[in-house]
């Protein structure tokens, strides 16, 4: 597992299922009001997004994934450093499972704490697409027939530009 860990962010790359729990009370601290917590999990089934050229729907088995852990360690300070520069974030959890990762059990974590709760639906959702698309963490799904295939991931949504925030004081 590699792991950073400080007062506002908890980037974690492991090979071990997710611990929402651990997550959730590291996320709860005074000044949030709102937690928001993505959990993305391997499905069963599966169709033409996957990047299959086919198009077809498959039954999926497993998903694996793979990465260059310093570079996207390193990747995802970046984007946890860049939701607290957008939004009002207390602290933010980025996980990420590495190897096999089985139908119905998650595979990434994204979790939020913010004063309010449409700035953590926000952050949160910046960070899941985000990362997704920029951490250089590679996903390949395992279909039922023996075949396999490459993820591509989608493109982030469009964001307006940063506005720096207030801190309250005069």
């Amino acid at each position: 597992m590699q792991e950073i860990k400080n007062e506002t962010q908890w980037i974690r790359l492991q090979s071990d299922p997710l611990d929402v729990s651990a997550a959730t009370d590291y996320l709860r601290v005074p000044g949030a009001g709102g937690i928001d917590l993505f959990l993305g999990i391997t499905r069963r089934w599966s169709g033409p997004a996957t990047g299959d050229p086919s198009g077809a729907r498959r039954e999926t088995v497993r998903l694996s994934y793979e990465c260059f852990v310093p570079m996207a360690m390193q990747e995802m300070q970046r984007l946890a450093a860049a939701a607290a520069a957008r939004w009002p974030v207390e602290r933010v959890c980025l996980w990420h499972r590495l190897g096999v990762v089985p139908v119905a059990e998650a595979s990434v974590l994204i979790g939020v704490a913010t004063p309010h709760r449409a700035e953590a639906f926000a952050a949160c959702r910046f960070l899941i697409d985000t990362l997704k698309r920029q951490v250089p963490i590679w996903k390949r799904e395992h279909f039922a027939d023996g075949r396999t295939v490459w993820v591509q991931g989608d493109a982030p949504p469009e964001l307006p530009p940063v506005q720096a925030r207030s801190t309250g004081e005069a």
